[in-house]
């Protein structure tokens, strides 16, 4: 499919998008490529080709779920400003 720079100008008018003449050609152009090679993929035979849920089926290497890190909330809490019943008091923000 070719675009012409007057259907450049006439697409650009009706999305809001200031265009120069210059530029109209160059954007003809490579929208045209674009199309050519959206035209290209719609005529490929996909009938047999069983839809994959990603493209690449691989499997992932997970982890076990182990803790990992130490439990340090009492330490932490030892040294915040305020502390109650195991939550940290801060300033109250929004009236």
């Amino acid at each position: 499919m070719s675009l012409t720079p007057q259907e450049i100008t006439h697409i650009a008018r009706l999305a809001r998008l200031k265009t120069n003449p210059e530029e109209a050609e160059s954007y003809a152009t490579q929208l045209s490529r674009i199309m050519d090679l959206i035209d290209q993929l719609n005529s490929i035979d996909t009938e047999n080709i069983e839809p994959m849920s990603h493209p690449q089926d691989a499997a992932l290497r997970l982890r076990d779920d182990e803790v990992t890190k130490l439990n340090l909330r009492e330490e932490f809490q030892a040294i915040a400003p305020e502390c109650e019943n195991g939550l940290y008091l801060v300033p109250k923000v929004i009236d």
